[in-house]
């Protein structure tokens, strides 16, 4: 059986559709994630009971509240990523050839689908939802976000490499300064994952005014939770020492792409994430603010994949 590589040509790239697919799966599953925010910050989270898949043991939902209803069209919007998911794998298969780049991300990007499933069902499952102050809610949360951005990333990395007229077949790149990308990337996860513990925080401890709320963070009455959201303002400011350094790197350093558009758009991005999480501090964590702050920080993560990827996974033939 011959396993060679077809070369790079362009009978070889895929269809516009599956690219514009590609990213629309994208667009659609940083949409369930913003939901999922909505979830968490309402404290409906045990709208649907401690039953999965069903809610509250049923399918269909009579005379339900509020809180059900924004569960229950969580756990159907996040079904239904499953279904684009495995519907972009199937295309990304069917619409490349043997060797392109996209199919390994694409079968990731399943695998950690079916992992934040699992991981969405214990949290039903073992209760750490709502209001529940349990010690292994945290660690939960963390390992579900993680899940979650390296699944972002997964996604994004398929939708960029169908999207790639060079540099897409396996053999067709080479690796360049890979640690420095791999330790920018996860420190932007740490930030991410501090991120969504200082909103649990927020959501189950409310403050009334900005003094109580700074009062609680060093009030050794305080819990953990609440005494440990000093730590995401401070990884974030450090991330940006390493996100400077790799946006001047990748205007700089000449590649198959021109990457200044791209970087003036990740250079918005951090300064909307970080004025968004100011106000977010200023204004108590409004729920609009909350929003609207995840779905810049996701942008920012997404855009920031893609750069990574344009500057460690050269075309060969770039210099």
């Amino acid at each position: 059986m011959s396993t060679s590589v077809a070369p790079e040509t362009a009978t070889t790239l895929p269809s516009p559709a599956l690219r514009r697919f590609a990213w629309g799966v994208l667009a659609y599953f940083i949409a369930v994630i913003l939901w999922g925010t909505l979830v968490r910050a309402t404290g409906s989270g045990a709208g649907c009971g401690n039953h999965w898949p069903l809610c509250n043991g049923t399918v269909m939902q009579h005379s339900a509240s509020v809180n059900t209803l924004i569960e229950f069209t969580h756990r159907i919007t996040s079904g239904l990523s499953l279904f684009a998911v495995v519907g972009l794998l199937v295309w990304t298969f069917a619409g490349t050839v043997r060797g392109h780049l996209a199919r390994a991300m694409a079968v990731t990007s399943v695998a950690l689908t079916l992992v934040e499933a699992i991981l969405g069902a214990l949290l039903v499952k073992l209760g750490y939802t709502a209001q529940s102050q349990s010690p292994m809610r945290p660690a939960f949360l963390a390992l579900h976000l993680t899940n979650t951005l390296l699944l972002l990333a997964a996604i994004t990395l398929t939708a960029h490499l169908l999207s790639r007229s060079k540099g897409y077949m396996r053999g067709s790149v080479r690796l360049v300064a890979p640690i420095g990308a791999v330790v920018g990337v996860v420190v932007v996860m740490i930030v991410g994952v501090t991120g969504s513990l200082a909103a649990l925080g927020d959501t189950l401890f409310p403050a009334s005014s900005l003094g109580l709320a700074l009062a609680q963070d060093f009030s050794v009455t305080s819990g953990w939770l609440v005494r440990w959201r000093w730590t995401h303002p401070a990884i974030a400011f450090l991330a940006s020492i390493v996100l400077i350094w790799l946006l001047v790197r990748a205007a700089q350093h000449k590649t198959h792409w021109d990457n200044r558009s791209l970087c003036a758009g990740v250079l918005l991005l951090l300064a909307a994430v970080y004025a968004l999480g100011l106000l977010d501090v200023v204004l108590l964590a409004p729920l609009w603010v909350q929003v609207t702050h995840l779905l810049a920080a996701d942008s920012l993560w997404a855009a920031l994949v893609v750069l990574t990827a344009r500057l460690v996974l050269q075309p060969k033939e770039a210099s």
